[in-house]
């Protein structure tokens, strides 16, 4: 019995939607019912790497290119005016500009709702595919996702998209003014993703009222940032930091990750301030890092903040315009050997309502600024930071089993006031001391004597498992 050929045609076209138009497309050999079965299909998954295979050489036969443009042609042609949900179109090898700016008038006329374009027509951006301005004109669109090689930093001609929510702009270019414009007509907005990102001027203002998630992924802006983004609710920014953060209003902002990306040169400068050789290159440096002080303030009613080793680095520069984070509940931070802890004392102390901190990597760079925060260097005001604390719940990540590590997470238990749970997650990625004969044991029966001593449960798991009140053999 053919059970899936009894399957009313409705459930078989949302079958049809999970494979690529290609696959859908070749079913219709298989009956005479499901020959036209692909007319209804309402997601189509259109890319010319599945049809033209150009790691086999396929693309470079003669014609071949021409029966891919056909075939994107017979597939509209058979779906007629029937609606359609999801169109994503992926191009990398050239094709007409005038048959793609049909499929994607034919999809917008039928009421498209999710569109995912990727057009690479030549090597340069002077060949980069122009999106027609249709592309910004539609009812009913919700998810837009525009990929390299489609110019938009033109922007003429109307935009209207009223229903738009979510849009994600990947490797396209912008000058400030055409992205504030089409901001500004977006009044649905909820979710904007920015990655990589060209901006064809230096300031960058970011302005919407209903926007309630960012994310910025980039490597390369150096220029101001400014957020005009009163209800948003999730933040992530991975950048260099920027040049000056002029405005930035988050009041309703719940959840934020700041992972900046700094230069072991920007660091070397920063940690030698005397060093007349650095010194005009290091004031900008210097004030690039201390700027981040403003984005932090405009950050601060955060429940949830997760930073990079690197922004902890960045933030040694704000200490002292370091925001009190009063609503901050969970605070996540990680660490490496090359980059200091300066700002942990303050971060700690500003947070006083913190419940839970999760720490990845407990080695880091060691100054006299840490020392109140870690047991790095000896000192009158030893734990101070920690003693204000109210955490009550500590992860710690990437735990290899080193005596230095053992020395911190001693440290913690004996100067978090507030401490109830600690829980350890040995690293899995690489050799570590806890496979040295012996090793493991010694330490896991550690964990169970402070286990016993102190009033904070202390858990360790290692591969998956909780290793608890175990005795060395």
């Amino acid at each position: 019995m053919d059970r899936v050929g009894s399957l009313p045609d409705e459930l078989l076209c949302h079958i049809l939607s999970f494979l690529t138009t290609k696959e859908a497309a070749l079913t219709s050999i298989l009956s005479k019912r499901w020959r036209y079965l692909l007319a209804f299909v309402p997601n189509l998954d259109i890319d010319d790497s599945v049809f033209l295979h150009p790691e086999k050489g396929k693309r470079e036969r003669d014609g071949i290119l021409e029966s891919f443009m056909d075939f994107v042609d017979r597939v509209l042609a058979l779906q007629g005016e029937s609606p359609i949900k999801k169109f994503s179109l992926k191009c990398r090898t050239g094709v007409d500009s005038d048959r793609v700016d049909a499929w994607i008038s034919n999809v917008l006329r039928r009421g498209v709702s999710e569109l995912d374009l990727l057009i690479i027509l030549g090597m340069t951006m002077e060949d980069n595919y122009r999106l027609s301005p249709k592309g910004f004109e539609s009812r009913t669109l919700v998810k837009l996702k525009i990929d390299c090689g489609i110019d938009v930093s033109w922007m003429a001609g109307s935009i209207f998209l009223p229903m738009l929510k979510t849009l994600v702009l990947d490797s396209v270019s912008f000058y400030v003014d055409k992205f504030e414009t089409l901001l500004h007509a977006l009044p649905a907005l909820d979710d904007l993703v920015l990655v990589d990102v060209n901006w064809l001027d230096s300031n960058v203002t970011i302005s919407n009222a209903s926007l309630k998630t960012l994310t910025i992924d980039s490597d390369g802006h150096l220029g101001t940032f400014s957020f005009d983004t009163p209800s948003l609710v999730y933040f992530f920014y991975s950048d260099y930091a920027a040049e000056d953060y002029p405005v930035v209003k988050m009041e309703n902002l719940r959840e934020a990750r700041i992972f900046l990306m700094v230069s072991d040169e920007e660091i070397e400068r920063v940690r030698a301030p005397n060093n007349d050789l650095f010194e005009d290159d290091m004031d900008n440096v210097v004030l690039r890092f201390e700027h981040v002080g403003k984005l932090m303030n405009g950050i601060r009613n955060v429940e949830y903040l997760d930073l990079s080793a690197d922004t902890l680095e960045v933030l040694s520069l704000c200490c002292e315009s370091m925001p009190v984070f009063k609503n901050l509940k969970s605070l996540a931070i990680k660490s490496n050997e090359s980059r200091g802890w300066q700002a942990m004392p303050v971060l700690l102390r500003n947070c006083p309502h913190l419940e839970s901190l999760v720490i990845e990597g407990l080695l880091h760079h060691v100054t006299d600024k840490c020392g109140d925060a870690c047991d790095c260097v000896s000192r009158e005001d030893k734990g101070r930071s920690l003693t204000s604390c109210p955490v009550k719940m500590l992860e710690i990540h990437g735990f290899g089993g080193t005596k230095k590590e053992m020395q911190m997470i001693k440290h913690f238990l004996d100067y978090f006031p507030s401490l109830k749970e600690m829980e350890i997650y040995a690293d899995e990625d690489g050799p570590t001391n806890l496979e040295a004969p012996g090793m493991f044991e010694q330490i896991a029966h550690l964990f169970t004597l402070y286990d016993q001593v102190y009033t904070c449960d202390v858990q360790f798991m290692v591969r998956g498992s909780w290793i608890k009140k175990l005795t060395a053999q």
